[in-house]
């Protein structure tokens, strides 16, 4: 299928056509500034000037970074907290005029991962850590989806972990990528400790320069690779979602 997949993040929303048969991008992707403040009427505004620059007409799909359960947020770490207990589906389908569907960012990227990326094929217990303006996680065993896995926010050295070492903490602090390795690290230990993956795929913005502190990753058991989808796990994970949506909606 060819549907619009859409990613919501702290500092940019992004979006693009996507075939999700192969994953691959149909049209250039655009990006839009995420309005500030980021109530929901402003980031709905966004999305539609986005889906109007794109020229799309059709169901849409949104990885949202928060906790998304029946299409009603229920946390906002990295967004206004007016979100809090909106039901955003149908604030972004009475918008739009179309079938919107909404997960939690990190569950999205991760669809991508995992049928696209350093995930496919793998069959054990698999966490995808994202590393951006916070840290999203999203949990898989055997393929399939535990939704709504939230570990970018177990308290670390006394503080949200995300404070502590995401992408925002690095350049926030002006950490060396050595000290931000050495903090990630404590960080990934301790996720291992609690929910002892097989394997962590690391993705968002600092995947890309992984070789720049993968020698301080030092972790007993699970394997450690970054993503391969990159910064487009997002737009690409959420229309495999929009698809997976639609198929339950026809069934």
């Amino acid at each position: 299928m060819e549907l619009l997949g859409v990613d919501i993040g702290g500092s940019g929303i992004k979006g693009a056509i996507v075939d999700t048969n192969t994953g691959k991008l149909l049209t250039e992707r655009v990006r839009i500034k995420t309005p500030q403040p980021s109530t929901p009427q402003a980031v709905a505004d966004t999305i539609k000037e986005l889906v109007t620059t794109i020229g799309y007409k059709g169901p849409i799909a949104c990885g949202f970074p928060a906790r998304v359960i029946n299409g009603e947020v229920l946390t906002a770490a990295n967004i206004d907290k007016s979100w809090v207990n909106v039901h955003v589906e149908q604030l972004l389908q009475k918008e739009l005029g179309t079938d919107v569907f909404v997960a939690n960012d990190a569950d999205v990227a991760g669809l991508a991962e995992m049928c696209f990326g350093a995930g496919r094929n793998e069959q054990g217990k698999v966490l995808i850590v994202t590393i951006g303006t916070g840290l999203g996680t999203a949990m898989f065993f055997k393929g399939e989806l535990l939704p709504n896995f939230e570990m970018g926010h177990i308290i670390l050295n006394g503080d949200d972990a995300e404070r502590y070492c995401s992408d925002a903490a690095r350049e926030k602090l002006d950490l060396k990528w050595k000290e931000f390795g050495k903090r990630f690290n404590e960080y990934l230990n301790r996720i291992e400790f609690l929910v002892q993956p097989d394997l962590f795929i690391l993705g968002g913005g600092a995947s890309k320069k992984f070789e720049k502190f993968s020698d301080q990753i030092k972790i007993e058991q699970a394997r450690v690779i970054p993503a391969e989808t990159l910064n487009l796990a997002g737009i690409i994970g959420a229309a495999l979602y929009c698809e997976r949506r639609l198929k339950e909606k026809k069934a």
